[in-house]
């Protein structure tokens, strides 16, 4: 086992993993730029290092910067969260390079998965179903082309990067064109990468991911999956687990299909594989995703299982001291993520001092955060900040107690997303759980 991990991250997820390793006796090391230097995160760390100025590109996303930290202090291994450098292969390859473990998947598979359009036909080849659509396109005109035999609407995709960028829906022919240049440039400025494929747009679907634990002597467990359908522009805003909507049939099928797909790459630690479910029962592969993932504590609280825990074990070589057959899920989670923004105003980022905070508590009610009284959140980051999750036996006392937790939850200083995580629980379409990706929209529409 390590005996000091560096956390390349900030925020909520950073604390989460220094949480983690203190309860395994590992020592920690935080990176931090200037503007996080009175983050939570730095002071819960054994140590401490500043990396650079406040942009991103400029200090977090440093992988020199960051490297270097953690050979100073003596580190055996860097974990980095999601986001920023978690689905970086040259940053898993760097870290291999300068004898530090990556606690994450080697490069290789990073590497494979993260290129969309390579997954898919990995996965076509394992006998894994794939929403119909076509590879890599070179030109707009090959686009032209490829549209007319998968048919309208169909959406464009970046093969690289995520988090709904480079994504764009096309309803007719006269409009595919501005929409791979779109997509195309919008990949190329965010992922240094302009390569599209294209599928058919299935609709009404649920995004629906299975949680894969895979340790280096090729035991796989899937620990079940979670429903993702919440979304806005692609941004996942509530997950639960299990899903209302998938039966105990579809769920063996469906955690069956992605062992299958880790053992076809040879995967190593803790992934998820994403999949659209059509209301026939139908699934078809979307992607896989080689990190920890930001709605992972769902998992968590219906399965009794430390992810980060796992995660960090598995990266030390250890083996796993359990088998499908001893993963149940127990009673019904639901996460919701608390943004710093003001939806009344286009979902406006809010930034500023926290004047107060009162976090709700009660028996399995958690809230991941990294706020503290007077703490400022900067401008330059993501607008998440927590993640308010509850356990119960059934969905609907599961909803009753993220009711009460999201009325009893007080951030005062900035602008926060609570009333819409209320409005959108309290909807019909969620309490009964027929949502679908596109409810969340449709809500806005009329909230708004």
């Amino acid at each position: 086992m390590f005996s000091k991990i560096l956390i390349a991250n900030r925020g909520e997820i950073a604390v989460r993993i220094i949480r983690a390793c203190k309860e395994m006796g590992v020592q920690t090391v935080a990176v931090y730029s200037e503007a996080d230097r009175d983050a939570l995160h730095v002071v819960l760390a054994d140590e401490s290092i500043c990396i650079g100025p406040a942009p991103a590109a400029r200090s977090y996303l440093n992988m020199s910067a960051v490297i270097s930290a953690a050979v100073l202090t003596g580190c055996q291994a860097i974990h980095p969260g999601y986001g920023l450098l978690s689905e970086n292969a040259r940053f898993a390859e760097l870290c291999k390079k300068c004898g530090l473990a990556f606690i994450g998947p080697d490069a290789e598979i990073i590497e494979k998965m993260g290129d969309k359009d390579a997954a898919r036909r990995t996965m076509r080849q394992a006998g894994v179903p794939i929403v119909p659509g076509c590879d890599v396109v070179r030109d707009a005109e090959q686009a032209k082309q490829e549209a007319e035999k998968i048919g309208f609407p169909l959406l464009i995709k970046a093969r690289a990067g995520g988090g709904g960028r480079g994504i764009r829906r096309v309803d007719l022919a006269d409009e595919v064109e501005r929409a791979f240049l779109a997509a195309s440039s919008e990949a190329q400025a965010a992922f240094g990468d302009g390569a599209c494929y294209m599928e058919k747009f299935l609709f009404p679907v649920k995004h629906i991911e299975m949680q894969l634990l895979c340790d280096h002597f090729g035991n796989i467990v899937c620990l079940g999956e979670r429903e993702c359908s919440m979304q806005r522009k692609n941004q996942k805003t509530l997950e639960e687990s299990p899903s209302p909507s998938v039966d105990e049939e579809t769920r063996k099928e469906m955690m069956r299909v992605s062992v299958l797909a880790a053992k076809t790459v040879g995967y190593r630690g803790l992934g998820t594989i994403e999949f659209l479910l059509t209301q026939d029962k139908k699934y078809y592969f979307m992607e896989m995703n080689t990190r920890l993932q930001v709605e992972h504590p769902v998992t968590e609280m219906v399965t009794g299982c430390d992810l980060v825990k796992w995660q960090i074990r598995v990266a030390a070589g250890v083996e796993l001291n359990f088998t499908q057959e001893d993963v149940h899920l127990s009673g019904h989670a639901i996460e919701c993520r608390i943004n710093a923004e003001d939806p009344s105003e286009g979902f406006r980022p809010s930034c500023g001092k926290i004047t107060l905070l009162h976090i709700p508590g009660g028996p399995m009610v958690r809230f991941d955060t990294a706020l503290y009284p007077d703490y400022v959140i900067p401008p330059f980051y993501d607008s998440m900040i927590g993640k308010l999750i509850v356990h119960a036996g059934t969905r609907q006392e599961a909803i009753r107690k993220m009711q009460a937790a999201l009325c009893e939850m007080v951030i005062e200083g900035v602008e926060i997303n609570r009333e819409l995580q209320l409005e959108t629980i309290a909807s019909k379409e969620f309490t009964d759980g027929t949502y679908t990706t596109d409810f969340l929209n449709r809500l806005l529409k009329q909230l708004y």
